[in-house]
């Protein structure tokens, strides 16, 4: 097994209170596997990424839980092992480039440090002329035509595209193993959407790579991903087959989702979910998606429900299962 998250509740400590994120998430992969994570804004999602690199906010706390990749357990792992997991192991394409690239510098600039970094892991050191012929390589991969201006430009020069173009340039050279892809398509024009997630694809598939995709974009999901589970509000809801869980989806949270979810084969507007997410300072103690749920019963509001297993491949955490 490559990644094997157990029991992880993940806590924010503002000023007055304690959010309370993820609560008690699992998640489970292969070498060479693909898994997509699904779910509303502000489900937990980049939260749980975040956790696999330890990348985490200053105000966050991790009171339990259990992160093991390959045999190193990153919750206990000093800075020297976590560094060298981030520099050979897992890379990240973040949400926002504009927030994950450095203003003030050069893409070049940039690149370089992150290519250096991760040679330096093997031992090398590059000399400059070694370095940019790298940093060549790694644009072509990623279909950015005219790399030298690339090369020469601050981040606010170039498009959003292009952005999330260099973002997973980067990711990619520290992806030996894994690759953790947080909504990648989130600030970039539709209408070049589906180019950035076919080049992952492709990219992937080339290499070789585990990959851990979250996305809104429940159709691409659907394509690009092995197994799929839903987040919401911090708890895993589901698990299963990506075409099984899209085919026959078993938590009323799952059916709500993929049913919400536009379609070009209808003139109907999904209706959404009704409610909100709960607030995290105060959230259900039950199910989380009691207040939301048209199938609730007394119990859902008052026990935690517990992971139940429908076949060898699906999971829900449901009352009406157990």
């Amino acid at each position: 097994m490559l990644l094997n998250i157990q029991d992880l509740y993940v806590h924010y400590k503002s000023y007055w209170y304690i959010h309370k994120v993820l609560n008690g998430v699992w998640l489970r992969m292969m070498e060479g596997e693909r898994v997509g994570v699904i779910g509303e804004t502000g489900s937990g999602k980049t939260t749980l990424l975040k956790s696999i690199l330890r990348i985490l906010p200053q105000n966050a706390v991790i009171p339990n839980g259990m992160i093991k990749f390959k045999e190193i357990d990153m919750l206990k792992a000093g800075e020297t092992e976590l560094s060298m997991v981030r520099r050979r192991e897992i890379g990240m394409i973040f949400q926002d480039p504009m927030a994950a690239l450095n203003p003030v510098f050069k893409i070049k600039d940039q690149l370089y440090d992150v290519i250096r970094y991760k040679l330096f892991a093997e031992g090398y050191n590059p000399t400059k002329e070694e370095l940019h012929d790298h940093a060549v390589k790694v644009l072509n991969d990623v279909k950015l035509p005219d790399y030298e201006r690339v090369l020469e430009s601050y981040p606010f020069q170039l498009s959003g595209g292009m952005r999330q173009r260099v973002m997973i340039a980067m990711a990619l050279i520290s992806a030996g193993k894994l690759l953790l892809a947080d909504e990648p398509t989130t600030n970039i024009d539709v209408t070049i959407q589906d180019q950035i997630l076919k080049l992952i694809d492709r990219l992937v598939k080339q290499r070789g790579l585990s990959t851990i995709l979250v996305s809104h974009a429940l159709g691409m999901v659907r394509q690009m991903t092995d197994r799929a589970y839903v987040l919401y509000a911090g708890d895993i809801m589901e698990e299963a087959r990506t075409s099984e869980l899209f085919d026959h989806p078993a938590h009323p949270y799952t059916s709500l989702l993929i049913s919400s979810a536009p379609k070009i084969s209808t003139r109907e507007i999904g209706e959404g979910i009704r409610g909100k997410l709960p607030d995290y300072r105060s959230p259900p103690i039950g199910c989380r998606f009691a207040p939301r749920c048209p199938y609730a019963m007394d119990k859902c509001h008052t026990i935690k429900p517990k992971r139940t297993i429908i076949n060898t491949d699906h999971a829900v955490t449901c009352h009406l299962y157990e």
